[in-house]
Formats: structure tokens, C-alpha cells, sequence
């Protein structure tokens, strides 16, 4: 069938494609048409776009991909050439139920045709209250829970150390090293990693201290870093003067390092001893991707506060900040708001995504996702890339490999990471990666993939590993 009128409507038919690549070379075609329907005289490239956007955009906006999206859908995305990726990120870790899942699709078109915004301060609604409370149900711990609706994952951190210093009257605060809380003033110093997110910066917010974070495979023990976490009230604050410590139960931009569950506990009974509030960033670990909805289920501890965000929303900026309800009433009285957070668009799609994590039994499924790609990345650490993987993490459906130069630990190996990145992005994975030299490459994918298209990534994925190590 040609491009002409009589081939654009066969495009819209409802064909059965068998393959994937049919499906991609088919989606193609719909681009150019679909350009050539709006009267463009060229075909957009994601080349042409590039230079549009240097034009544009500064250069500290990350532009490292070079893919232009024209079209996703579960756990694919086209980009405006009509080339097909399997898309192995889900917008670093936001896209738990897919690209373009009808269920959201279907709650964003209602909810934006009855109202898009009112503030919630001005003109209360009942689904940010519904999203509240299938939070307090969900969130960890007897305790009973309170929740606030915010945009994004840095105002989450920013709110609970804010009410937190409010709650107690003190000014500490005590993160941990390879960290990533967000990019304002606050979250960027309680980050862990220096650059880039570091460089340039400062003066950052004072009475922030950093603690080491275990970590098996680099020789940092759980004991080791509840000792740091001694040595800083003994050498640079009382613990009488810390108002909280965040953490999270599993690092994500550090390299998907898990805490061990001694370690929770332990500073859980640290906070009580010294009636600090324990915050839990969940933002990149919760929403179902270790299998659990937030991964201090897993050690059986239960915070003060959890910040959430990433998956809620399906891609709608929304977050939110659950704690014990005793605490969250103690913050006075309009110090909390948002003009934007709780919309009720982003809050219909939330809506959405609690009811297909129950319909499609997306917690089992993240596991099931993890060990599938966990056995494969093992068999590559024992054949072909035995001196460059040094070790294979996994929590529930959050994976990582680190790349390390002749198997050692102590020499990151980030160009090696970038590398078999590109070489999968050209044939048609992608990722991103993690780690304080960018020596991990990460899988947050879609935990609606089927199982043919997960290991069709998987099979693309150790074909660019081999590629990039043979040059």
C-alpha cells in the first residue's frame, strides 16, 4: 500500500502485526504521514531536533541520548525517525504501569474535562483526598498516617526535613554518602555525589552531615557506617541538636546499593534513642518496584516520614509526603501547600495506577522481572564479561551491574558503562546509568513488559555488551 490518502487510512485499520519490528517499520510510515498531514515539508530527525535544541535549551540540560520521542506505548517508545527502542528506564524509574497505560489515559481525559486546577488550598477535591488516603493504607507501620500532595521528589525531601526541624526544634540533619535526594539548594546538599550535581553550588545549607552508606562489595560494613554515623555526634553535633536522618533503604542515582536490613533497624533505634525522626526517601525505590510497594517493608521498619514520587502519577508531576499522623499534625498550620501539588489530573492518573498495580499483580511482577534479568546479567559476569562486570545488585524488580576495570572493585570503569549504553541504544534498548563514576548501568523497565519483549532486551542488551567489549 502506498503513502497517498487510501494508505494513511489503512494505517488506522485494525491489522494484526506479528512482530515487533513490523510494528516499528508500520509506525514509521504513521510518522511521515502523519508530518506530511500537518504540512510539513520535511521530516523531522532527531539530528534536526538536536541542533533546534542547542539553539534553545542551555547546556546543563542532560542531552546525552539524542532520541526525539514521537509515540510510547507500555514498554516502547518511537522516536521521530520511527526507530523502535525497548525502553529499559520508564523515565528513570516514573513509568511502573508503562507508557501510555489506557487505564491513565482514560482517568487523565476524564479529569481534565471536569476541572484541570483549582489549588488545593482554594478548592478541595475529592481525588487528592483519595490519593491521601490509599497512601496512609499503603505506607509501612501500624502507626496511623497522614498525607500531603506536592510536584516533585525534591519538595517531598524538602517538606520532611523542613517539618521535621519545625517537629523538633532542631537544626541537624544527617544524610548518607552516594546519596541522591534532588537538585534545589537543600536536596542537592544532603546529596552524597559531588558532581555533577555538587560543582559550583555553594555555600549549601548548613548543619547537613554525611555519613557513610554500607556497601558489601566496596568493603563498607554496616558496622562501619553506624560508626560514622557515632563519630559525627561526637565530633561535629550533638545527636540532642539532629532533627532527622533520611536515608534511602536502596540507593538510585549511588548505584542501586541495598541497605541491609541490620542497618535500618539500627538507625531506626538510633533515632529513638535520641528522638530524631527517621525520613525515608522512597522516591526512586517505592511504588512497587522491589516487589513490595516501598522497600522498608522489607526490613520491617517503620519510619516517620516517607517521601514519595517517580510511579505515582504514571509521568504527571506529583508527589507526596506520608508520615505518622501524630507528627504531620504537629506542623503549624498553613506552613504546608503547594500551588500546583495534589492537581487533580496528576491525582486521577495516581488513582489509575493503585488500581492496575492490584489488577496486573504488578508487585509479583517486579520480582519476577528482577530474577529474570538478574540471571541473565549473572551468566555475562561469568562468560564474556567476567573482568569488566564486577557485580550484579538486585532488589525486587531494581537492578544494576558495575563495571570495574580487570575485576577489581576499586577501579570504577564508567567508559566501559558508556559504551555498551551506546551500543544498545543503537540497536534498540535503553538505559541510563548510576554510580559515582557513572560505572552502573541500571534497569528501571516497565513493569508491564511481557516477557518476550523483557527478553528480547535482555538478548540486545548482551549482544552491545559483547560488542562494546570487543571495540
Amino acid at each position: 500500500m502506498g503513502l497517498g490518502e487510501s494508505g494513511r487510512a489503512g494505517l488506522f485499520c485494525p491489522l494484526y502485526i506479528p512482530s515487533y519490528r513490523a510494528r516499528a517499520a508500520l509506525f514509521g510510515r504513521l510518522i511521515w504521514s502523519t508530518a506530511m498531514d500537518h504540512g510539513k515539508n520535511e521530516f523531522a530527525s532527531n539530528e534536526s531536533l538536536k541542533a533546534r535544541r542547542d539553539e534553545a535549551c542551555p547546556v546543563g540540560l542532560p542531552s546525552k541520548s539524542g532520541i526525539y520521542a514521537a509515540r510510547a506505548q507500555g514498554a516502547e517508545l518511537w522516536d521521530v525517525e520511527g526507530k523502535r527502542y525497548i525502553d529499559f528506564i520508564g523515565g528513570i524509574g516514573v513509568l511502573n504501569v508503562g507508557h501510555a497505560h489506557p487505564k491513565v489515559v482514560e482517568a487523565i481525559k476524564a479529569q481534565a474535562e471536569a476541572f484541570v486546577h483549582t489549588c488545593f488550598g482554594i478548592a478541595q477535591y475529592e481525588g487528592y483526598v483519595e490519593v491521601c488516603e490509599t497512601l496512609n493504607r499503603l505506607t509501612p507501620g501500624e502507626t496511623p498516617k497522614k498525607t500531603a500532595l506536592f510536584n516533585a521528589g525534591a519538595e517531598a525531601v524538602e517538606n520532611a526535613v523542613k517539618f521535621s526541624r519545625q517537629i523538633t526544634g532542631r537544626p541537624g540533619v544527617i544524610a548518607f554518602a552516594g546519596a541522591f535526594h534532588g537538585r534545589t539548594l537543600l536536596t542537592t546538599t544532603l546529596t552524597g555525589k559531588s558532581k555533577p550535581y555538587k560543582v559550583g553550588f555553594g555555600p549549601y545549607v548548613p548543619a547537613i552531615f554525611h555519613a557513610p552508606y554500607p556497601d558489601e562489595y566496596h568493603g563498607v560494613s554496616v558496622g562501619e557506617a553506624l560508626a560514622g554515623v557515632d563519630h559525627i555526634f561526637r565530633t561535629m553535633i550533638r545527636p540532642e541538636e539532629v532533627a532527622a536522618m533520611i536515608v534511602e533503604p536502596v540507593q538510585g542515582e549511588g548505584g542501586f546499593n541495598p541497605a541491609p536490613t541490620e542497618f535500618l533497624k539500627a538507625l531506626r533505634a538510633k533515632c529513638d534513642e535520641h528522638g530524631i525522626l527517621l525520613i525515608a526517601d522512597e522516591i526512586q525505590s517505592g511504588m512497587g518496584r522491589t516487589g513490595k510497594y516501598f522497600a522498608f517493608e522489607k526490613a520491617g521498619v517503620e519510619p516517620d516520614f516517607v517521601c514519595i514520587a517517580k510511579s505515582i502519577a504514571a509521568g504527571l508531576p506529583l508527589s507526596a509526603l506520608t508520615g505518622k499522623a501524630e507528627l504531620m499534625d504537629k506542623v503549624v498550620p498553613g506552613s504546608m501547600g503547594s500551588t500546583y501539588g495534589g492537581n487533580p489530573v496528576a491525582c486521577a492518573a495516581a488513582l489509575a495506577v493503585f488500581e492496575i498495580f492490584e489488577e496486573e499483580g504488578l508487585l509479583a511482577r517486579a520480582e519476577e522481572i528482577g530474577a529474570k534479568t538478574e540471571a541473565r546479567w549473572r551468566e555475562l559476569q561469568k562468560g564474556v564479561a567476567k573482568d569488566v562486570i564486577g557485580d550484579v545488585r538486585r532488589v525486587g524488580g531494581m537492578c544494576a551491574l558495575e563495571f570495574v576495570k580487570d575485576g577489581d572493585a576499586s577501579k570504577p570503569n564508567g567508559d566501559i558503562a558508556g559504551k555498551i549504553l551506546l551500543e544498545a541504544r543503537q540497536r534498540g534498548l535503553i538505559m541510563t546509568t548510576a554510580g559515582a563514576y557513572a560505572q552502573c548501568l541500571r534497569s528501571l523497565v516497565p513493569l508491564v513488559i511481557s516477557d518476550e519483549m523483557l527478553d528480547e532486551g535482555l538478548d540486545i542488551f548482551a549482544d552491545a555488551t559483547e560488542a562494546a567489549l570487543k571495540g
